[in-house]
């Protein structure tokens, strides 16, 4: 990454500040939302290395809000462990593929999560199948995670189905989100695809990251947070189409 331009700072502002406000409305989006948005003007590589410190800071405070973080840990364990196995080998992806097909799978994986939220009838995982699916889940939200630098599919929905409260699936949505962006840094690392120039960048996004998550919370007193979510799914899906679509230079 060359040296950031006044237009390159103030695109990563706009991106973490608005991204950020997505994720105080909904408790998630963040990583989502700047990912596809820089992977626009940057290859996926570079855009996921920029999301590590703003999606680190954000999800260690949702997970700290709440009193069932420990409880959580022992349930999702060995789901969280698959994530960081698969992640770091998965982040090869990130690094050898042409940065035209990982833009593209980037925006299909915009696409499938968006279309699966706005039109997938609700699903109940009983709790006696969760050793089954949980290390399944980790494993293929890993691979996702390293080939795109988006941590939801299919670890969101696999968590909305597995009878969680809301506070419980906030905090449980913070430590999936928390543990795959440890997981895809130390696989940027690994693979040498991280750069202090990387970093410098990454910590200044923390600031409209933080900014956009309080204008969140006082957006999400003002408006239903169902229509909310549907506009920021049909945008997910349109952000994805100009991602599968575009021919990355």
């Amino acid at each position: 990454m060359h040296t950031p331009t006044i237009g390159l700072i103030v695109l990563l502002f706009a991106t973490f500040l608005g991204a950020g406000v997505v994720k105080g409305v909904t408790g998630m989006g963040l990583p989502t939302v700047a990912t596809g948005l820089l992977g626009v003007v940057m290859s996926p590589l570079t855009a996921a290395a920029i999301l590590i410190i703003p999606s680190f800071v954000t999800n260690v405070w949702q997970i700290l809000v709440g009193p069932d973080k420990f409880r959580l840990m022992r349930r999702l364990w060995l789901m969280m462990l698959c994530i960081v196995i698969s992640t770091v080998l998965g982040t090869r992806l990130l690094v050898v593929v042409d940065p035209v097909l990982s833009s593209r799978a980037l925006g299909i994986a915009l696409i499938a999560y968006a279309a699966y939220a706005l039109f997938s009838p609700t699903v109940s995982i009983p709790k006696r199948l969760e050793p089954w699916f949980s290390p399944i889940v980790g494993v293929v939200s890993g691979v996702v995670t390293g080939a795109t630098g988006v941590f939801v599919i299919p670890a969101v929905p696999y968590l909305q189905s597995i009878g969680l409260q809301k506070d419980e699936l906030v905090q449980a949505l913070g430590l999936s989100f928390t543990v795959s962006t440890i997981a895809l840094a130390g696989g940027l690392l690994a693979h040498g695809a991280f750069r202090l120039d990387q970093l410098g960048v990454s910590v200044l996004s923390v600031i409209p990251a933080l900014a956009g998550m309080w204008l969140g919370s006082i957006v999400r007193q003002r408006i239903s947070p169902k229509t909310f979510r549907r506009c920021f799914l049909l945008i997910l899906i349109v952000l994805g189409l100009e991602l599968t679509l575009h021919l990355f230079s």
